[in-house]
């Protein structure tokens, strides 16, 4: 299980967040909304997080493969559709090094298997207590 926790004190709207393993982050809103804009925002976590999940995997696999791969970038775009009651992830992934087409539909495929697409593709439970 990963345990992740959010500390936010009297700054308006700072956030602490702090991993198991120590790694802490700020989270923060923009200063239209009241912040100071010293991290992402929730909405942009929660795409960075595909973002870097998709990244991630797709190295593992290159790597594995041995592929001549220098960089893949990955940009994600989120909207809600209050209209439609969906949210949509936009990703375009640019993978940067000599592969031909049949390794650019295996490497979407892979994408496509990465643990946050996999989360948010499947049904997600919230249990919520308050201490």
């Amino acid at each position: 299980m990963d345990t992740i926790s959010a500390k936010i004190d009297t700054r308006l709207y700072r956030t602490e967040i702090k991993s198991a393993s120590d790694n802490v982050l700020i989270s923060d809103e923009p200063q239209e909304l009241g912040g100071k804009n010293l991290g992402l925002n929730p909405t942009e976590l929660l795409a960075a997080s595909l973002a870097s999940c998709t990244v991630i995997t797709l190295r593992m696999y290159i790597n594995r493969k041995q592929w001549d791969v220098s960089e893949i970038n990955a940009k994600i775009d989120f909207e809600r559709d209050s209209e439609r009651g969906v949210s949509v992830f936009t990703r375009k992934i640019e993978v940067i090094g000599e592969i031909n087409d049949e390794q650019r539909q295996r490497l979407e495929t892979i994408a496509n298997s990465c643990p946050i697409h996999k989360t948010l593709t499947h049904s997600i439970e919230i249990k919520t207590t308050l201490i």
